[in-house]
């Protein structure tokens, strides 16, 4: 998965040194309520989030002293679009569906 590169102003959940990045679901955490909504005193519709596992030289480059070590955030589905994760272990477990909240 892709962390969105959007910059939007306002309250925003997502670190801005994870945007543009790749990574691979750790797991899904399932669906809670958006953060970006509630900041504001709005209702807040569930979203999944998932925990996405990042390798240190996707997120720093050449800078890291470690490159093979990892950092995890947990990241709501919508900051997120569909990558090849460089470092991705190889899993023999099917892919993990992101699906779209459902309607209250």
């Amino acid at each position: 998965m892709r962390v969105r590169a959007d910059m939007p102003p306002g309250h925003v959940r997502t670190p801005a040194y994870l945007r543009g990045k790749r990574g691979w679901v750790e797991r899904p955490l399932g669906p809670f309520p958006n953060p970006e909504q509630l900041a504001y005193g709005n209702a807040a519709e569930p979203l999944p989030l998932l925990r996405l596992r990042f390798s240190m030289a996707e997120v720093w480059g050449e800078a890291t002293d470690t490159p093979n070590d990892t950092i995890d955030a947990e990241i709501y589905s919508h900051w997120l679009e569909p990558a090849e994760a460089p470092n991705a272990p190889r899993s023999s477990r099917p892919p993990v569906a992101i699906r779209p909240p459902l309607p209250p």
